[in-house]
């Protein structure tokens, strides 16, 4: 099989269904930020702590899942599609990795060791695939909702991972002066 089918060349590409859409849709925009932290995330493993990997390596999938999702104009029943165990695994990443730990009181600013520093700049890009999810659903009636909280959701896990990451590597959160 080739790489490349010169069938977007004039703007258009398939979707699951085979339709052809504008490479500048809010579907495509959606499901192409979605890959694109994918992609980042895939710069930040390993990061030498074989928990977050895991659950990174996990993320990962669950992105393809959310790609496939915003690909489909008319999923089926067997198509992969996000729901909320996706959404309450995170959460529960999030409450374990928390315990680990200090309270949050004040706002901090991203950066850090290598691996934290990936995983605020992860998060900021989660949050800008959020917003173009969000634009995507208020153009269509039929996506599905839960692929939205699972942006959102993950945001909050990418910005607990780059917090316990810089914990391990000794590095001490700093927070803006106003």
């Amino acid at each position: 099989m080739k790489i490349y089918t010169k069938r977007g060349d004039s703007g258009q590409t398939d979707l699951r269904d085979m339709s052809r859409i504008s490479k500048q849709h809010p579907r495509i925009e959606a499901y192409g930020n979605a890959d694109e932290l994918n992609s980042l995330l895939g710069t930040v493993r390993p990061t030498g702590y074989d928990d977050i990997d895991t659950i990174l390596h996990s993320i990962q999938n669950h992105l393809h899942i959310v790609q496939a999702d915003f690909a489909n104009p008319d999923p089926d029943e067997d198509d992969p599609t996000v729901d909320m165990s996706h959404v309450e695994e995170l959460e529960e990443w999030i409450d374990t990795i928390d315990e680990e730990l200090e309270p949050l009181e004040d706002f901090i600013l991203p950066g850090g060791a290598e691996a934290g520093a990936k995983l605020h700049h992860a998060r900021a890009v989660c949050r800008r695939a959020e917003r173009r999810a969000v634009s995507f659903e208020s153009e269509v009636e039929d996506m599905n909702n839960v692929a939205v909280t699972y942006l959102n959701r993950l945001s909050d896990l990418l910005f607990t991972l780059a917090r316990v990451t810089n914990q391990r590597d000794d590095v001490a959160e700093e927070n803006p002066t106003y």
